[in-house]
């Protein structure tokens, strides 16, 4: 039997006008069940990412690779572009056994997570220098798994609560994420600092420190394995159960992008280029941030210290702030100041690049470049969870956050060629003109929406 194609207004998270809540009523929802229990599970999603593209560039920049080639292995991260493609399988496939235990939502959570543990794992256990291809594999191991735990956790977040707390639920999810990513970032560089034989700056890169720092981390995915297990499945629209084979693909695959379609029209395509290039600045300079630490002489200590430590409090800051600011003044306007303040925040380190090592710089140039990307992401997750529909919320959300990711990922690729040929600061400049065409974008997806 295939789904009606008329649907209650109720399932459809159609962008609206909400009741305006006091700012002790907005900063209360922090609180609640479920923004704790996304606070958790975004831990589980924020821990993988450095460790397959930030921090391994670390690594691998250290191991003595040259900037083109972590350049290229950046594409690694394309495993999270490409996810839409099997987010209908997590949105309607049960996994046997699994799914009858623990629904539909954590079960495919509770797979993706476990995978990422194993690829961390062989992650710790490969020496780039000997078994570039193997330490590859690995990562790409951890990049599908993570994308797919994204899937299941978008979709779980998103049917947790009505619209009006996505931007609290998005906030908590991000501090979690941004947390995770303190102790993928700063804290594999401290483990990895503090079991070194020797200053690595006298004996070069040793495998076992950053072996058993990665084991660390793989032992970290137990927080989301523990909340998956402890957490309730969320409660989802009915989904009639399909006669064959055909009826099943065209619900699972055809029918959450032709939603999309049939609800915004004309203006499907405004609003997935504006998805595809609203983090192009901040993903493409991102890439070559690490091996600009190590070329500039910082020691893993001050990296950790300064921009992964202090660097993601600011990031919190400014998503804790920027879901507060979404609730109280609206999406549209703190979409708009994120667009602005990452522009403008690159050009802070083609400064800095010209400026030569100098920790008190760093810090300036880190607190301003991550406050911003914190009061970007946390509107910018809420604005896709306000498109999403909630029959269809794992595949759509999917769809959009691989768009935002599929570009500026490809791209990123090009940007160790690009450091090489006309250097950082050359480079950090051009990632913040790369801003210029998504206000634009803000500004037309703004006056659409006024017009409906």
């Amino acid at each position: 039997m295939s789904i009606p194609d008329s649907r209650p207004a109720s399932t459809v998270t159609e962008p609206q006008l909400e009741p305006v809540l006091s700012w002790r009523a907005a900063l209360r929802v922090y609180l609640e069940p479920a923004s704790l229990r996304l606070f958790a599970l975004g831990f589980s999603a924020g821990l993988p990412l450095l460790l397959v593209l930030g921090t391994l560039s670390f690594r691998l920049r250290e191991a003595g690779l040259d900037r083109a080639t972590i350049g290229y292995l950046s594409w690694v991260g394309l495993a999270y572009g490409f996810k839409w493609c099997w987010a209908p399988l997590v949105d309607r496939m049960p996994l046997p056994g699994l799914s009858r235990w623990l629904g539909q939502r954590r079960a495919w959570l509770l797979l993706s997570q476990c995978a990422v543990a194993a690829g961390l794992a062989g992650m710790a256990l490969t020496d780039p220098r000997t078994d570039l291809q193997g330490m590859v594999g690995w990562a790409l191991l951890v990049a599908f798994a993570s994308a797919t735990q994204d899937i299941a956790l978008d979709a779980f977040r998103i049917e947790s609560a009505g619209a009006q707390r996505q931007g609290a639920l998005a906030a908590s999810y991000q501090t979690g994420y941004r947390l995770a990513m303190i102790w993928a970032g700063a804290g594999v560089l401290w483990l990895a600092a503090r079991a070194e034989l020797a200053p690595a700056a006298e004996a070069g890169y040793q495998q076992a420190a950053w072996q058993s720092a990665y084991l660390v981390m793989a032992a970290s995915m137990a927080l989301g394995l523990l909340t998956v297990l402890f957490s309730p499945e969320p409660q989802r629209r009915p989904v009639a159960s399909a006669r064959d084979l055909a009826t099943w693909l065209r619900e699972a695959l055809v029918e959450p992008f032709a939603d999309f379609l049939r609800r915004y029209g004309r203006r499907a395509l405004l609003l997935l280029a504006l998805i595809g290039v609203y983090r192009i600045s901040d993903v493409v300079m991102g890439i070559m941030a690490n091996p600009f630490y190590v070329d500039m002489g910082y020691s893993k200590d001050e990296v950790a210290a300064v921009t992964k430590v202090y660097g993601v409090i600011m990031t919190l800051v400014g998503a804790f702030a920027g879901g507060a600011l979404a609730m109280r003044w609206g999406v549209a306007r703190v979409l708009m100041l994120g667009a602005v303040l990452s522009a403008v925040s690159n050009l802070l380190f083609a400064w800095l690049a010209g400026h030569g090592h100098d920790l008190v710089a760093l810090i300036a140039v880190i607190a301003a470049d991550n406050l911003s990307s914190g009061i970007a992401s946390a509107a910018f997750v809420a604005y896709l969870s306000s498109l999403t529909n909630v029959s269809y919320s794992a595949t759509q959300y999917a769809l959009f956050s691989s768009m935002m990711l599929l570009a500026p990922k490809w791209l990123a690729g090009f940007s160790g060629a690009f450091v090489d040929a006309h250097g950082y600061a050359v480079f950090f400049t051009g990632t913040a003109l790369l801003g210029l065409p998504v206000l634009l974008l803000v500004w037309l997806a703004t006056r659409e929406q006024a017009r409906v």
